[in-house]
């Protein structure tokens, strides 16, 4: 399919990125929905938003778990829109398996916990499966009747070395964990693929570039927490686009502790991240995630400065689904009767109020 947008639907599209930054929640927006006193109010207040249709759908009894699904399922259907309207634009396909691959590590972690068949089944939305024709991918490993069967479902997929990978890795360490580190591998080599045929295009480059060093700094970091090998942990590095040099995260690999990996990125565009202090390594790596957030963020922002690009729809999707984890939060936190304060201050906050 052609990567060229063709300018009707170029100008349409940022149009609609715009009115979709335009109408992310506010802040005391959003305090009103924390403040609801359970889920029914909660969704009751979210109807009067611009996610009134995602909700529509909702049966009774309400829950944290079918809010987040439906929103979910709003944001897959906003991007396959987004996807048409950019003529099959290579990275707005590539950032599309995300949906399946966030499917994925929930049937495999869900399966590597002896979670059944239908424990698993309301936590996963297929909706974005069945927009690209591969619901079988999903549904082979959500009705494989055990872990490994479900692994070996993967194979001859994109995601099957990695699924395998992670199995082995799972079995030696205990940790759930592993899957969104390899799953998520697969998807970034898809989307650094992807970047061949935008190359040209500056303002994607610096949205998906953040994305990519993300992930490898983050992989090269829980790889060594995880205790795997330099071998092993190479082979998570996706590194045609980026900032940080294949060489610099060679050096992470390399030095013992994890704190000292992290001081590599001193000498990179990324330093003022590099945590001041930090009470253990897992605090650290939390601190430098949220960091990489930030940056993020600021990047989106940034993008709306230029009108009429790929870059301002791959933007707004991007928002939203902070926006949607936001949310998603929000629901969860009601229905446990956590305390506002606790539920607002969790919160990613993209928006500039």
């Amino acid at each position: 399919m052609s990567n060229k947008v063709s300018i009707p639907n170029k100008i349409f599209g940022t149009v609609l990125a715009h009115s979709m930054r335009g109408k992310m929640l506010s802040r005391s927006e959003l305090q009103t929905l924390a403040e609801s006193r359970d889920i029914e109010e909660l969704v009751t207040r979210m109807k009067n938003t611009i996610y009134l249709d995602a909700l529509a759908k909702l049966v009774k009894p309400f829950t944290a778990e079918k809010v987040e699904g439906a929103l979910r399922e709003h944001l897959v259907n906003t991007h396959a829109k987004m996807v048409t309207l950019a003529s099959g634009a290579g990275v707005l396909n590539a950032y599309f398996v995300r949906y399946i691959t966030w499917n994925l590590k929930i049937i495999l972690k869900g399966k590597a916990l002896g979670r059944t068949y239908e424990e698993l089944l309301p936590k996963v939305n297929l909706r974005a499966e069945e927009l690209v024709g591969r619901r079988d991918l999903a549904v082979k490993a959500l009705v494989s009747k055990d872990f490994d069967e479900a692994v070996a479902s993967l194979q001859g997929s994109e995601f099957g070395e990695d699924a395998r990978k992670a199995a082995t890795a799972f079995k030696e360490k205990g940790d759930v964990r592993v899957f969104d580190t390899y799953l998520d591998h697969a998807f970034y080599k898809s989307l650094d693929k992807s970047m061949f045929s935008e190359s040209k295009l500056q303002d994607v480059q610096k949205l998906v570039t953040v994305d990519i060093d993300t992930y490898n700094v983050l992989a090269v970091l829980r790889a060594k927490y995880w205790g795997l090998s330099a071998a092993e942990t190479n082979d998570l590095i996706v590194t045609t686009t980026t900032k940080i040099t294949r060489d610099t995260l060679q050096k992470m690999i390399n030095v013992e502790k994890i704190q000292e990996a992290i001081g590599e990125l001193s000498n990179t565009a990324y330093r003022d991240l590099v945590p001041k202090s930090a009470a253990n390594d897992i605090d650290a790596i939390m601190q430098l995630e949220a960091g990489f957030e930030r940056a993020s963020i600021r990047r989106i922002m940034a993008s709306f400065r230029t009108v009429f690009t790929l870059g301002n729809m791959l933007a707004s999707l991007k928002l939203m689904s902070f926006e949607i984890r936001n949310l998603a939060a929000i629901a969860a936190g009601v229905e446990q009767k956590i305390p506002v304060d606790k539920i607002m201050a969790s919160l990613i906050k993209p928006d500039q109020q």
